[in-house]
């Protein structure tokens, strides 16, 4: 599964009816750095995702200390909403030994970032003037979880990163179709300047109507090792 995992800000509303809510994904803000490139959210990417996902509220990713909050294809104790502004959630905490210790958690301020897990169904990469590559989530595929976390984890961009990889290629391979190589340009400066030149004569036999074979000499056997992955 090529799960991904990106950070956002939380809020606390009320103490008093224990409500927890935030945005897990914010449209068009640019990210941080994120090796190599920055990301953006596209307002469509989640069209359709809360109905076909099962989204779990939990603590620091951690589904074996329980479950904060639920939505079943949008139905259930977390609410998830998409608005002009991105991906907006709330639940109340539950009167658990799990919920107690978010909701203290929260009041004292150890609490203040929520990281949400997802798959990525679409995606756009655009170089910009300083070199760096903008990454576009054109659509989210499934969203798994929300999470609140005592530290902002650090973001799962392996799976960004190996597509960022493929779009260098991609990127490559279509300036070498049109851009000539210094080989390429050296052969056809060579050609125009022997255009008018007689070709030389063909070379004649010896006495015995004998021509001399070329020798070709063998190319030396390469062997390429590749990583077992």
């Amino acid at each position: 599964m090529n799960l991904e995992r990106r950070s956002f800000d939380i809020e606390f509303r009320s103490a008093e009816s224990r409500k927890v809510e935030g945005y897990a994904s914010v449209f068009n803000s640019r990210s941080k750095d994120l090796g190599g490139f920055i990301e953006i959210i596209d307002p469509a990417a989640f069209n359709g995702v809360i109905e076909r996902s099962d989204v779990l509220a939990l603590l620091n990713h951690d589904q074996d200390r329980g479950v904060l909050a639920r939505s079943r294809k949008g139905v259930g104790s977390l609410t998830l909403t998409v608005d002009e502004r991105g991906l907006h959630y709330s639940f109340d905490a539950p009167n658990t030994a799990l919920g107690n210790e978010l909701v203290e958690g929260l009041k004292r301020g150890d609490i203040s970032t929520s990281s949400f897990a997802f798959t990525v169904a679409g995606e756009k990469w655009t170089k910009e003037e300083d070199g760096r590559y903008l990454r576009t989530i054109t659509q989210i595929d499934k969203l798994f979880d929300v999470s609140p976390v005592y530290n902002e984890a650090y973001e799962d961009t392996s799976v960004a990163l190996r597509s960022l990889e493929a779009a260098r290629a991609e990127e490559a391979a279509s300036r070498s179709d049109v851009e000539p190589t210094e080989e390429q340009e050296e052969v056809e400066d060579e050609e125009g300047d022997t255009e008018g030149v007689e070709p030389d004569e063909e070379p004649k036999d010896d006495e015995n109507n004998e021509v001399e074979e070329p020798v070709v000499e063998e190319a030396p056997l390469a062997t390429i090792y590749y990583p077992i992955n």
